[in-house]
């Protein structure tokens, strides 16, 4: 098999109501490269929860700056870099509590982050401080082609 690699990009303004622009992005690259509507749904929510995080955390819901969303498809894979110059967070420094004890502590966040790591097969955040924060996810294709569904056609 030939390789090959293509590299997509959008850059919007850190706003909620670009979220459904970001999710269309994300989803017709996937259904491009080859995957499932039900994995291009998965990948479109597991970017579409990182980008509201850094509208949300890194930016606290100004408008006045960007997010960027790099898609790199392979042969091997497909890779989403979320990137934004915000306020940095490690996720790395969060501790990863069961689902029962945020329920009992009342505590919504760190379900998105549990999210992504359950959808993607790797996620990796790199931070350079006072210039940019980057989320990395990738998704893999499985042996014999792109992992679909029970009952749904490839």
């Amino acid at each position: 098999m030939a390789s090959y690699e293509r590299t997509f990009c959008l850059q919007v303004p850190s706003s909620t109501e670009n979220l459904a622009l970001i999710r269309e992005f994300v989803s017709t690259i996937g259904e491009q490269a080859g995957f499932s509507e039900s994995e291009t749904m998965k990948l479109a929510l597991a970017v579409d929860e990182a980008c509201t995080n850094v509208i949300e955390h890194a930016y606290q819901n100004e408008e006045t700056h960007e997010v960027t969303v790099r898609v790199t498809v392979d042969q091997n894979e497909i890779a989403f870099e979320v990137v934004d110059r915000g306020r940095g967070f490690d996720p790395t420094q969060e501790p990863v509590l069961p689902v029962e004890e945020l329920i009992r502590r009342r505590r919504s966040g760190g379900l998105g982050l549990r999210l992504i790591r359950t959808i993607m097969d790797d996620v990796q955040y790199r931070i350079v401080p006072g210039q940019m924060n980057e989320l990395r996810m990738v998704k893999k294709r499985h042996p014999g082609g792109v992992k679909t569904e029970p009952g749904e056609p490839r």
